[in-house]
């Protein structure tokens, strides 16, 4: 079993990804979608959302990150693939399941869900475009605003080469409302030779058994489940391997907290740096009691020396 740690565009970026798979249990990760439009994205935008490409496509904690792109321009795609391939991506990924009115508008992501000759057209253009070599996988939802287009898109998606298929199990009008719809990834399962990997609405370990019950697949990805509860992919695993499942407390949260409060002082703005602090403890709060007590102390700071101060971190002075 292989566990893997979602994107999530403004949620889950370098930083996030650093701290998260510090705790053990995630196999890869993956960026928060490269959008490509008409042009060849210059070196440096790669590595503003891939950080990691500078330390051999992993995290600190050595575990392999992956290159998601979004667009619907085959060959700016193929394109924009090749150069991320050149500069140390060892995956490439393409987004279909990105649910966001701004995106779908600009045919991107879960809208192309309703053209699966687009979807073929895409994923062959890519899959010629980097060396064979690197595997090409794409990530979809089950449908825009129905699951009829399912299978369709799926097999499109194999037929184009496509590694494998991560299903985040509701359509793009669903959202993120539960439930997921778990019985689908087993049909798309049923039609597509390649391997499906589960996503969507699994919180705990026991949403993970129910999950595999339902649809029977051995790999899952998990997004906002692992945000909220940092040790998910860790307790899984235990739990897989017959281990017994020991629950991270609050008090080894905090210096997962605190790093993630000093890597955020020193990439960001000081304006910016607060309210992606505030975005994770909101998520805790799902699984912590102290997230609350914290994040109601948080809600209304803006003075980074104050959070600072909240959560015990020293900064450092200013020479």
């Amino acid at each position: 079993m292989q566990i893997a740690l979602a994107p999530m565009e403004g949620l889950v970026d370098d930083i996030l990804r650093d701290v998260l798979t510090q705790v053990g249990g995630i196999d890869w990760c993956v960026t928060e979608f490269i959008r490509v439009t008409e042009r060849l994205l210059p070196e440096h935008y790669f590595h503003k959302f891939a950080s990691e490409l500078l330390n051999g496509a992993k995290t600190r904690a050595g575990v392999p990150l992956r290159v998601q792109l979004l667009g619907s321009d085959p060959v700016c795609l193929a394109e924009n693939a090749a150069l991320a391939a050149q500069l140390g991506a060892p995956v490439i990924d393409l987004n279909f399941g990105c649910p966001a009115k701004t995106v779908n508008k600009s045919r991107g992501g879960a809208v192309l869900l309703k053209e699966p000759e687009l979807l073929h057209s895409i994923l062959s253009h890519v899959r010629r475009a980097v060396p064979a070599h690197i595997p090409v996988t794409a990530k979809m939802r089950l449908g825009y605003d129905s699951t009829e287009p399912a299978l369709d898109c799926a097999r499109a998606l194999e037929a184009g080469g496509a590694e494998h298929i991560v299903v985040h199990a509701r359509t793009k009008v669903d959202g993120y409302k539960p439930p997921a719809h778990w019985e689908w990834i087993g049909k798309i399962q049923d039609v597509v030779k390649i391997p499906v990997i589960a996503n969507g609405e699994i919180w705990t370990v026991e949403d993970w058994r129910r999950c595999r019950e339902i649809c029977g697949a051995r790999d899952i990805m998990i997004g906002r489940g692992l945000v909220a509860r940092p040790d998910l992919a860790r307790q899984i695993a235990a739990a897989e391997a017959g281990r017994e499942v020991v629950e991270m407390t609050w008090e080894e949260l905090l210096p997962l907290l605190r790093d993630f409060w000093s890597q955020a002082m020193a990439k960001m703005t000081r304006i910016q740096a607060p309210g992606r602090l505030k975005q994770w403890v909101v998520l805790l709060t799902k699984s912590y009691p102290e997230a609350t007590l914290l994040f109601d102390s948080l809600r209304r700071e803006t003075d980074c020396e104050r959070i600072s101060q909240m959560l015990g971190v020293v900064e450092p002075e200013v020479a």
